[in-house]
């Protein structure tokens, strides 16, 4: 039976079949193929779309942008003080004023209630950018990175160091529990993903033929990956109180050439970025002075060698991102 998302919510992986991502992910190569091959692809001319951005940054808002911009779209971006929405107006009225206007709605923030709201009241199509439980646009783009690399999902382990039950975390469970990738989070017991994501992530893995693993020993959980992933240790949003015992929870953590080499000969190295590999961000030389450290979540040297993927994952957001919003408003 053919897959049709038109119409549908894009708020988080555990509401799309495997056969629905599968779908995404061939009309992201698709696109690829255009864009790289400079084939026009203007499709939804005459439609609109807004971005809500409550939290900012710079490969979601330039992924929709441009991916807005191939289909024809036109584009408004509203960031945190461009709106009313929960000031001086309820999200379920600013959803059902934008719905009015507009054939789609993005939304990068806080909390996943407020997507769902937006969801529940637009009328239209709304595609979640980022909270803080869930970034499913990221996770087609990591997964078109991952089949362009290994050719299948067949028989991979990806282990994911650091943070495990920040969006990026909770989401790589569940995206791997979906395509059949065997996943392991390795991190301090303090920061593994709420016991009732992993349960529900276990249930889609055994649908799927693989397996959900979670262990505090970084030789065990590096130990033949063939894809290792880290995120920065304090999300977006967090009280800068957090750095100090963060970062003696992580460091044992830290993506290094240890790490990589006892992970799988072809094994490569990934991370949604921003990361601080080095001290030539204003936050990576605050924290280097204050505490010591100059390479947090993964170090210069895996960053910046050739197991590193983490630029084609960055591009490969514009991709799969034009592919949701085309798959749902088309």
């Amino acid at each position: 039976m053919p897959v049709n998302v038109r119409g549908r919510h894009f708020l988080k992986l555990l509401d799309y079949s495997p056969a629905e991502i599968r779908y995404l992910l061939d009309l992201a190569k698709e696109f690829k193929r255009m864009k790289r091959n400079g084939v026009p692809h203007r499709y939804l001319e005459n439609k609109n779309i807004v971005l809500l951005f409550e939290k900012t940054s710079t490969r979601t808002r330039c992924s929709f942008e441009v991916a807005g911009n191939d289909l024809g779209l036109g584009v408004t971006y509203l960031d945190p003080g461009s709106s009313q929405m929960g000031k001086k107006e309820s999200i379920a009225d600013t959803a059902r004023v934008l719905g009015r206007m507009y054939d789609g709605i993005e939304y990068r923030g806080f909390d996943q209630e407020i997507v769902e709201t937006l969801a529940k009241y637009a009328g239209v199509p709304v595609w979640n950018g980022l909270t803080d439980q869930f970034h499913p646009t990221q996770m087609l783009a990591d997964l078109l990175t991952i089949e362009e690399k290994f050719g299948s999902f067949k028989d991979l382990k990806f282990t994911y160091m650091g943070d495990a039950r920040n969006n990026t975390g909770n989401s790589l469970m569940v995206a791997c529990a979906k395509m059949g990738i065997d996943f392991t989070v390795c991190a301090p017991k303090e920061l593994f993903p709420s016991a009732e994501l992993v349960e529900t992530a276990k249930a889609v893995a055994a649908e799927n033929h693989s397996t959900i693993h979670l262990t505090e020993d970084v030789a065990e959980g590096t130990k033949d990956a063939n894809i290792i992933y880290t995120d920065i240790w304090v999300s977006m949003g967090e009280p800068d109180d957090v750095w100090e015992t963060r970062i003696k929870l992580l460091k044992p953590y830290q993506v290094n050439a240890a790490a990589m080499k006892n992970a799988a000969p072809n094994a490569v190295f990934m991370h949604c970025l921003p990361s601080f590999h080095d001290t030539k961000t204003t936050i990576g030389a605050e924290i280097a002075e204050k505490f010591g450290i100059t390479e947090m979540e993964v170090t210069d040297e895996v960053f910046e060698s050739p197991q590193s993927v983490v630029f084609d994952e960055a591009e490969n957001r514009m991709h799969t991102i034009k592919a949701v919003i085309y798959a749902t408003l088309c």
